[in-house]
């Protein structure tokens, strides 16, 4: 069986994360796989899929080290070719990756006490992301 849907979210850009397990938890429970995989994939060439523990103190790390590595104000050739200053933010989401493959057991996604699936948006303003869930399996 596959089993796929979008989530939406509306975000602020400069790799603001959001944390989408709850809603891929609802969307595993409604595709009806009990053995399978979950495959999350952001739309778009500015926003990657990860985990993390999805806590205050810990998204300002990441939020502070996507910026120590390759910061919003860097010269890219891609800004100065397009005029969008948005060269960082494609850097940050091509090192990360688009998506993430979860497996399902029991129709629950195997997941950690406190490993939780995101979404970070790196482009440099406001955006509304798309991601893609698709969920295989019996």
């Amino acid at each position: 069986m596959i089993h796929g849907e979008f989530l939406e979210r509306r975000t602020r850009g400069f790799s603001d994360i959001h944390d989408l397990t709850g809603d891929i938890r609802e969307i595993v429970g409604r595709s009806g796989v009990s053995d399978g995989t979950a495959n999350v994939f952001a739309v778009g060439s500015t926003a990657s899929v990860t985990t993390i523990e999805f806590e205050p103190a810990l998204v300002r790390d990441m939020e502070e080290a996507l910026e120590t590595l390759w910061s919003r104000h860097m010269r890219s050739h891609h800004s100065e070719t397009w005029g969008d200053d948005n060269g960082f933010s494609h850097l940050r989401a091509s090192f990360m990756g688009p998506n993430i493959t979860v497996p399902i057991h029991q129709g629950a996604l195997v997941l950690g006490t406190w490993q939780q699936i995101v979404v970070i948006d790196h482009d440099n303003g406001p955006r509304e992301r798309r991601v893609f869930v698709q969920v295989m399996g019996e």
